[in-house]
């Protein structure tokens, strides 16, 4: 996983791939990221709205790709607003607080992808 945490930390974006609540196909999406400590988290567009967010509630397997590294593990959705405002600041510390705002105009979901 160390491996991993690496690979991704030179990513501006990774890849992530969840399973279809209804097909149950797999869908893969580019997605924003950051990492802190050993973990990485990701913040859906829309918020609780997003389709993969809804995926990884009911099915909590996400696939993660960049830089020829790939993880699999559970993902944890997180609705504590406290923690998301904290996701959501280092996400404007990592690529700017009007690229962010721009983005994500509804963020009251993260989810938790466990790296170590």
């Amino acid at each position: 996983m160390e491996q991993a945490r690496d690979a991704f930390a030179g990513a501006r974006e990774v890849e992530i791939t969840v399973t279809g609540r209804r097909s149950g196909r797999q869908i893969s999406h580019p997605v924003w990221f950051v990492q802190e400590d050993q973990n990485m988290f990701l913040v859906p567009i829309t918020g609780a709205d997003s389709d993969w967010y809804k995926n990884v509630r009911k099915t909590p397997m996400i696939q993660v790709s960049a830089n020829g590294t790939s993880v699999s593990t559970p993902a944890t959705p997180i609705t504590d607003a406290d923690r998301v405002e904290h996701i959501v600041a280092m996400f404007r510390d990592k690529y700017g607080p009007e690229q962010v705002e721009r983005q994500y105009p509804k963020h009251d979901v993260a989810v938790q992808v466990p790296l170590g």
